[in-house]
């Protein structure tokens, strides 16, 4: 090749490079804008436009003006989306296991919720991609407490309300429904209305998460006994993510893996100052005495033995769960 054919490869290539046309990553999800969320995701994203010279972009739809989650999962099928943040629930569409951490009254403290991250996420990551989507975060949204319009003393009491659940969120439905309680399911969109309309007047979150989707407008009791531990996935697809170059999805992956971090940081504190704004508002925390909390334990063994004969998780993440969680308690079951 001669140099004159070497230089016009070289221009060519360049000006090829140069032209190329950034690739966007549109992502929904339900997080309202100004959250902190959004704040950190936003910041990734510029780090990201940043650090790939534009190559690539991440462009968020907040406030749930894209839909629900089942509606999100189709526009992303349909390519007018690429990715959304879900709850684990709302994700168990994509992955049975994306549910792994959302078993009731499984974890007792942050530290084993840490611990058993450390040696399970990367398991989720791999369920979520062997159907077709990348997992780019994973934050945790602490302990969810059952809020409600109604005074809430013992399980009897919640046997007669009417109680949220997530949609297709199995593990939620099967907890309630061995407390002897119907639950009503509903998108995470709908719940405002629906406790404004009197639809439901019961349903879990955790202090933060009232606050943000304005829940704590309308409920007045706190049931002062951690439900589940929650968790929000960060999901794209996976043919969009691997369309990048390796460089580039490692940018990526960095980038959300720093937000995520950091959201997981602020997060605790601010569950821990909602639940102070909250108690200021005039919302009672009820805490169950030792018997009725033994009842809510049972209610969560009786909850993980059907889940388990269900097939609610892979036996390989039943497993894997189990044994991190035993390792986290020094061995014990």
């Amino acid at each position: 090749m001669t140099t004159f054919n070497k230089l016009s490869l070289a221009l060519a290539l360049a000006f090829a490079a140069t032209g190329a046309e950034a690739a966007t990553l549109k992502i929904a999800t339900m997080a309202p804008d100004g959250t902190n969320w959004m704040k950190e995701m936003r910041a990734g994203a510029d780090a990201i436009k940043a650090k790939t010279e534009g190559r690539v972009e991440l462009k968020f739809y907040p406030g749930g003006v894209m839909g629900d989650a089942s509606t999100v999962l189709r526009k992303i099928k349909i390519g007018q989306l690429q990715g959304g943040a879900f709850t684990g629930g709302e994700a168990s569409v994509i992955t049975k296991d994306a549910q792994a951490y959302t078993v009731p009254f499984l974890f007792r403290t942050q530290d084993e919720i840490d611990q058993v991250r450390a040696k399970v996420d990367p398991l989720v990551k791999e369920q979520f991609r062997k159907n077709g989507f990348e997992l780019l975060g994973m934050s945790g949204g602490g302990f969810a407490y059952l809020m409600s319009t109604r005074e809430l003393k013992t399980r009897d009491d919640l046997k007669s309300a009417k109680v949220w659940v997530p949609q297709g969120d199995a593990i939620a439905e099967a907890t309630f429904k061995a407390a002897g309680v119907a639950p009503i399911p509903l998108p995470l969109s709908d719940v405002y209305t629906s406790l404004q309309t009197g639809l439901i007047d019961t349903a879990a979150n955790t202090t933060a998460g009232a606050i943000a989707f304005q829940w704590h407008t309308k409920i007045k009791y706190v049931v002062d006994l951690p439900v589940i531990y929650t968790i929000g996935e960060l999901a794209v697809d996976k043919k969009a993510f691997d369309a990048l170059s390796e460089a580039d999805r490692k940018t990526v992956g960095d980038e959300i893996a720093t937000a995520f971090a950091q959201i997981d940081k602020q997060t605790r504190a601010d569950n821990t100052s909602a639940r102070a704004a909250l108690e200021k508002e005039g919302i009672k925390f009820i805490a169950p005495d030792e018997s009725e909390r033994k009842n809510w334990e049972a209610v969560g063994a009786d909850a993980k033995k059907q889940l388990a004969t269900s097939g609610a998780l892979s036996a390989e993440m039943q497993k894997a769960l189990d044994a991190a969680l035993a390792e986290a308690r020094g061995g014990a079951k």
